[in-house]
């Protein structure tokens, strides 16, 4: 693939219904990309982003699917989708994870198999079936980039052993992944601090200001700063990057 191809490519977004999947799809829009196949498990949420989305870049090629990517069957009919639609896919951003209970913290020991169960399938599948999807046609046109989504908590975390774990697993598979479709095609992941979005506005008053305190720059990252790092990630500039966890962090640091 040409470098003028990675300059204007075509990408996919997963999660793109919510705050951080909307910023990384607009941020990759305003960096060239001439088309963007997007999902959301959420319809409503994912009309919003595509309306949004088609006024502020009339014309760039947007298309969309409602989906839940961590089901087998729903993210190869999105898969088939972006690729009839747009004629091949050269960056993929697994932005779909989170926590996968209405308490930000569950002790182990309080957590039945249910949650935890959850918590992996909503952190690792979406990215299994989509990278599976997507990474043979990166290789063959000879170029590719994959952006997943860990968190600074992956080195572990009071209360979130399950969502620890699930994104230790994500930061492994980038790695894993790097090496395994090396040269051609990168493999990173960012690793946002607390973030604004429609997640942590339920975050008590109190806890926010706790944890905004252990950034240097206390406060919560915007979704736009972490869509800055995806857009490096998946631009040809940074082609020599590859394997790597970026904290956008404010000054944490992530570490096992």
């Amino acid at each position: 693939m040409s470098t003028a191809c990675l300059a204007t490519p075509r990408a996919v977004v997963t999660g793109a219904g919510g705050p951080m999947g909307h910023a990384v799809a607009r941020r990759l829009l305003e960096a060239g990309a001439r088309g963007v196949a997007l999902t959301d498990i959420s319809g409503r949420r994912l009309e919003g982003t595509v309306a949004a989305l088609r006024g502020q870049f009339p014309k760039a090629q947007i298309v969309a699917q409602r989906g839940d990517v961590t089901d087998a069957g729903e993210a190869g009919d999105f898969a088939a989708m972006a690729l009839e639609a747009l004629g091949g896919i050269d960056v993929l951003v697994n932005t779909v994870g989170g926590l996968r209970s209405d308490r930000l913290y569950t002790p182990l020991l309080e957590m039945d198999e249910a949650q935890w169960r959850a918590t992996f399938d909503l952190n690792l599948m979406g990215a299994f079936h989509l990278i599976r999807a997507f990474a043979p046609g990166m290789r063959a046109q000879g170029a590719g980039r994959i952006v997943n989504f860990a968190t600074i908590v992956f080195g572990g975390e009071y209360g979130q052993a399950d969502y620890a774990a699930a994104k230790a697993a994500v930061a492994s598979l980038t790695r894993s992944l790097a090496a395994e479709l090396a040269p051609h095609v990168t493999v990173n992941a960012v690793a946002p601090g607390l973030t604004r979005t429609s997640v942590t506005e339920t975050i008590p008053a109190e806890e926010a200001a706790r944890l905004t305190a252990l950034a240097f720059n206390r406060r919560m990252a915007e979704p736009e700063e972490i869509a800055e790092a995806v857009a490096f990630f998946a631009s040809e500039p940074a082609r020599f990057v590859t394997g790597e966890i970026m904290a956008v962090s404010g000054g944490i640091h992530p570490h096992l």
